[in-house]
């Protein structure tokens, strides 16, 4: 049950069907204007949906956050398309590189210290650290290499909610007014990403999930 107010905002958010295995170039292309004109998006993971923007998007990012009820201090994930732009935004060392290079793309969101290309905002306001997570999942994929530049994320869980949402016809019902465009790539599961730390040398298992952490320990 969630207590999620579903008011009108004046959004009517644009509803695109993409094959989950084989994206449309055409829709892709679309979908990418969209975010370039500062849209927030629902969209398919290899772990669950998640709500998303332009790294750059301060009015997209507060929208998600009204939308999900976080508050400021709820830490976002920079999904990149390859190890090449994670360099961009996050400090990795050699062992760090090889951990990542192991484990990506899959459904692991790995804790890092961030670059000074992360707004100050979205990073932990302690640590000076980043999610960075690299999806298995075309769509994305297709997303990130048509948009040359991450996207910031968070997973799709309502308040009230424990599991994201996964029907997109309930995406539809729930968000169409508080998003721009939601993706319907099918069903992509309820299970998060598993959460590991590399800042402090050792990994360190934060949440476990839909990633197999054994490799880690």
């Amino acid at each position: 049950m969630t207590c999620f107010h579903r008011q009108h905002t004046g959004i009517m958010s644009q509803f695109f069907q993409i094959h989950p295995t084989n994206p449309q170039p055409r829709l892709i292309h679309q979908a990418v204007e969209i975010i370039r004109e500062g849209a927030v998006i629902v969209y398919p993971t290899d772990s669950s949906y998640a709500l998303g923007c332009r790294l750059d998007n301060k009015d997209g990012v507060e929208r998600i956050r009204r939308i999900r009820q976080t508050d400021k201090h709820h830490n976002f994930t920079l999904v990149c398309q390859d190890l090449s732009e994670i360099a961009t935004y996050a400090r990795v060392d050699n062992s760090q590189y090889r951990l990542l290079k192991a484990a990506t793309p899959g459904p692991f969101t790995f804790v890092l210290r961030a670059t000074h290309e992360v707004p100050r905002r979205l990073q932990h306001p302690k640590r000076k650290t980043i999610g960075i997570r690299i999806p298995a999942h075309p769509i994305v994929q297709a997303l990130l290499a048509e948009l040359g530049e991450p996207i910031m994320s968070t997973t799709l869980i309502l308040p009230g909610n424990d599991l994201p949402l996964n029907d997109p016809e309930e995406i539809r019902e729930q968000l169409e007014h508080h998003v721009d465009l939601i993706i319907d790539g099918g069903s992509c599961g309820y299970q998060p990403t598993t959460i590991i730390d590399l800042v402090e040398g050792a990994p360190q298992i934060i949440r476990q999930g839909k990633g197999d952490a054994s490799p880690f320990l």
